[in-house]
């Protein structure tokens, strides 16, 4: 068997696919944190396959639909099973609704993305990207899951509205920036990504890892205050365009 270089992506996928796989495992054995690292191990895998593809100039429709697998599992299955252990089955068949929106509107996002492809714009995606809503899952159970006390109080009342919330972003037309590529030129081009990234990662080794969530929470919302700017722009450049044409010309009688 002949042994090419596109092998070396899809070997990361697969650890992709593995982690959400024991993601799933841990979370079944109420190990909910080993779970949600194993998910953010899912997402380290998943960003590696992007740049060994790119490195060995060995991109493929295989590789995209291999990849579009396992995110599935790691990051619609995984988190959707997650939510469900840590809290979401006191609702019974309404919390079992609910968690399945997260695996259901993750597989939508992703398709969506997959029939895009051609010609997609590449600095952004088009709704919230399934690893990030992942990740945001991952990173509140991490913060506010006690293996004593369970998830708190408060933190369990949103977690129903936190579930719909990022089902709902998944698939919406809200734009979200893609992480940059380290070169000179996209430096050069967008400094303002590099810096926001370097001080989010500052952030999070100055608090132990405390900010993460809160900062996937301003990722999320930035792109959706942008998306309403964008709106009312538009809204009221529409409104002065429509006022423009339909106003008649002053008559002057001389």
């Amino acid at each position: 068997m002949k042994v090419t270089r596109a092998v070396v992506p899809s070997l990361f996928t697969v650890l992709n696919m593995f982690c959400g796989f024991m993601s799933i495992i841990n979370a079944g054995g109420g190990e909910f944190a080993t779970a949600c690292w194993f998910i953010i191990l899912a997402a380290s895998f998943d960003a590696l396959d992007g740049v060994m593809a790119r490195l060995t100039k060995s991109s493929s429709a295989f590789g995209v639909e291999i990849d579009s697998l396992s995110d599935v599992i790691s990051f619609g299955a995984a988190p959707a099973f997650l939510v469900y252990r840590v809290g979401l089955y006191e609702l019974a068949g309404v919390g079992i609704f609910l968690s399945s929106l997260i695996m259901i509107f993750g597989g939508l996002r992703l398709a969506r993305f997959n029939v895009q492809l051609s010609g997609y714009d590449k600095d952004h995606f088009i709704g919230l990207p399934i690893p990030a809503s992942a990740m945001t899952v991952a990173s509140f159970i991490l913060s506010y899951y006690d293996p004593f006390a369970g998830l708190h109080p408060a933190a369990a009342s949103g977690l129903p509205w936190m579930v719909v919330a990022l089902s709902l972003l998944m698939v919406s037309k809200i734009r979200y920036d893609t992480l940059p590529r380290i070169s000179r030129r996209a430096v050069g081009k967008e400094p303002w990504k590099f810096i926001f990234l370097a001080l989010a990662i500052v952030v999070v080794f100055v608090t132990g890892g405390d900010a993460v969530f809160p900062l996937f929470v301003l990722f999320i919302l930035l792109g959706v205050l942008r998306y309403i700017g964008s709106t009312v722009r538009h809204v009221l450049h529409m409104g002065d365009k429509m006022e423009g044409e339909t106003a008649e010309p002053t008559r002057v009688d001389i």
